[in-house]
Formats: C-alpha cells, structure tokens, sequence
C-alpha cells in the first residue's frame, strides 16, 4: 500500500496548525505557571488553587484575544482539507 503525498503534506499541515494554533496559549500558560510555582516555593504556600486559577485565567484572556484568529485559521484548515477530498478520492481509486 503506497502513502500518498497529499496524505503526508495534509499530516503535517495539520501539525503545523496544531503549534501554530497552541504553542502561543501553551507558553503563556507554562510562564504563568513556572512564575506562581516560583511564588509559592519562595513564600513556602502550598495551595494547590492557587496554581490553577492563574493558569486558568491566563488560558481564557488568550482565547479571549486570539480565538477569533485561531478560529479563522482553523476553518481556513477545513476548508481547504475538504476541497482536497476530491482529488485524494480519484488518486484511491486509480
């Protein structure tokens, strides 16, 4: 069984988009995250909440700010994944 090119390219344009779409949300989250761990070793807190509501406050103003265009790249995504199907169906079936 051969492995179409269009199948690998359409693979990795979809990894692409994936840490295009999540490493800017990924690395806000990861500082934050690393800033109240350093806080709470400093000061000796070892509240697990408070951890995760900055992490998650941080996680809701970058979808907040960024889901418009992340949404547009997606959809772009789709969009041009479904008007290839066609042609990846012809090359199956030959």
């Amino acid at each position: 069984m051969e492995v179409l090119v269009g199948e690998i390219e359409g693979f990795a344009g979809a990894l692409t988009l994936t840490v295009l779409l999540l490493g800017p949300v990924l690395g806000v989250i990861l500082f934050v995250g690393l800033t109240i761990s350093i806080l709470q070793a400093v000061t000796q807190i070892q509240e697990q909440t408070l951890s995760f509501v900055p992490k998650l406050g941080a996680f809701s103003v970058m979808v907040y700010f960024g889901g418009r265009w992340m949404l547009g790249q997606l959809a772009a995504y789709l969009t041009l994944a479904l008007d290839s199907l066609p042609e990846i169906s012809r090359a199956v079936g030959s």
